[in-house]
């Protein structure tokens, strides 16, 4: 799709068509949405879609998750005029942080971190990723926005907002335990769930 047409019809998620498939091998995604991000209507229309289920919803700060939820967290964070949180991976900041391991979609073992000197106990939180596939980095950066603000009045997840949620084991247990959105059409959701 050319990057700089924008369809008549913009339904929910005609802007999927702009992500590029993987051509590189099984070291990486399946699926690059990076060149969604290029176009300027397609990312503000998957950023009004990923926000809308949290009008009206407490949402004090955006958490986006390294390195690609940056994008899209950074932006939503934008578009509401909230403040950005970055939840990184260990090693990367160098201030006091709070760190959480976790296993990634890959099968890998990881830390990630946040700093604490930028949060105050019981902010509402939206974290942002790109995409939730095991669903294990966005629960972990959930545990760490939970355990910020100390056990007496922690800080409090409004929800979770991602590309793609797939159907995994992960996927429905955030989905059961969090309000989630997300950019799939429920017809596409089964093709995206087989990485077609």
């Amino acid at each position: 799709m050319d990057l700089c047409h924008v369809p008549t019809a913009r339904e929910k998620g005609w802007y999927l068509a702009l992500m590029a498939p993987n051509v590189k091998g099984s070291n990486y995604a399946w699926l690059d949405p990076s060149r969604l991000y290029c176009h300027p209507q397609g990312l503000q229309d998957c950023l009004s879609d990923l926000l809308q289920p949290f009008q009206g919803d407490p949402v004090d700060m955006v958490a986006g998750i390294d390195a690609m939820g940056f994008i899209l967290g950074a932006a939503a964070a934008a578009r509401l005029q909230k403040g950005f949180l970055a939840i990184r991976k260990a090693g990367h900041l160098c201030v006091q942080t709070q760190a959480q391991p976790y296993t990634d979609y890959s099968g890998r073992e990881k830390v990630m971190e946040v700093r604490i000197d930028a949060i105050s106990p019981g902010l509402h939180i939206l974290l942002v990723d790109q995409w939730v596939e095991t669903g294990g980095t966005m629960r972990a950066a959930i545990q760490l926005v939970e355990q910020l603000g100390g056990l007496s009045f922690p800080c409090i997840p409004t929800g979770v907002a991602a590309i793609c949620i797939e159907d995994s084991e992960g996927g429905r247990w955030i989905q059961e335990h969090y309000k989630c959105a997300h950019c799939v059409p429920p017809h596409l959701q089964p093709h995206f769930n087989r990485h077609q």
